[in-house]
């Protein structure tokens, strides 16, 4: 039996193909993120045990700053494509203040053999044979799921296309102006908005705003934030009017694909100014990614 971390699982009634990403069953086919399918990996590696918050985040973001949001939403995303109820799991259980346990069961994935009925074969016959050879590899294959979740942060082509971090804005207002407060809170609007747009994934406030006046390249910032795009930008005043630059960057080769600036009155309502450029600005960053995607994600 072949146990490298490509080899093929049953979770529940679904097919698990680590080195492809996909989910199938019944002739359905899913794709799941690599982050998600790495946190499914490390639960099915301890099936039917409590899995913290905090050894999920050490198994499947390994090296990258992110808060438990990022475990909510993958646990979330799994549960939409499994086709489970968090009131009544039939795949992955909340433990409340503990984790999540994935009540399922699981083994090796048994390709159905041609023109075999369903119910259970004769003792001796040849499908009896491969079935107990098969139940009796269940349990090597269940060990080596731990090394399977490890080993798929190798296999991994990197961010998903469609995640975009908000890098703090900088204040370039005059030292008089002090605008430090509203370029942050231009920040954390962006990422509000963005967050709220279909199929983008965009890193929490706390992720982003841990680079806050750290002097480090752009590349290393969307490495640590695990994201293919970052948007970026400044507040400066410009006569009696805040000037907000947005900025869109891959992050692979530090192209700019999207700019654009929007100029408000000064000493006007704060909070409704950073929420109507940050709803003007969110859906053309995602049509821009879209672009550069090749028109999708």
């Amino acid at each position: 039996m072949d146990g490298s971390p490509a080899t093929p699982l049953r979770i529940g009634s679904w097919r698990v193909d680590p080195a492809t990403g996909v989910l199938s069953r019944n002739g359905e086919s899913v794709r799941v993120e690599a982050r998600s399918m790495r946190l499914l990996l490390c639960l099915a590696a301890r099936a039917g045990q409590v899995v913290s918050i905090d050894e999920l985040l050490d198994q499947a973001w390994a090296g990258v700053i992110v808060t438990p949001d990022s475990v909510y939403q993958a646990i979330t995303s799994l549960r939409r494509l499994l086709g489970d109820d968090s009131k009544q799991p039939s795949y992955i259980a909340t433990v409340p203040r503990l984790g999540y346990r994935l009540v399922a069961s699981t083994g090796p994935w048994v390709e159905p053999v041609p023109g075999e009925p369903e119910a259970a074969p004769p003792v001796g016959s040849a499908a009896s044979s491969r079935r107990r050879w098969a139940m009796l590899g269940g349990g090597a294959l269940l060990l080596l799921a731990l090394a399977a979740c490890i080993a798929y942060v190798g296999l991994a082509s990197g961010p998903s296309r469609s995640s975009v971090a908000v890098l703090p804005l900088l204040d370039l207002t005059s030292q008089a102006m002090n605008e430090e407060y509203f370029a942050d809170g231009m920040t954390e609007e962006l990422i509000d908005q963005l967050s709220k747009l279909p199929r983008l994934r965009v890193p929490s406030p706390t992720a982003s705003l841990y680079f806050k006046d750290k002097s480090l390249p752009l590349a290393e910032m969307a490495r640590k934030l695990d994201v293919a795009y970052v948007v970026d930008g400044s507040v400066r005043e410009s006569g009696a009017e805040y000037r907000v630059a947005v900025r869109l960057v891959r992050a692979r080769d530090g192209d700019v694909i999207w700019t654009a600036s929007y100029d408000r009155p000064l000493g006007g309502d704060v909070l409704a100014i950073q929420k109507d450029i940050a709803a003007r600005a969110s859906p053309a960053v995602q049509a821009a990614i879209e672009r550069a995607n090749g028109g999708g994600y």
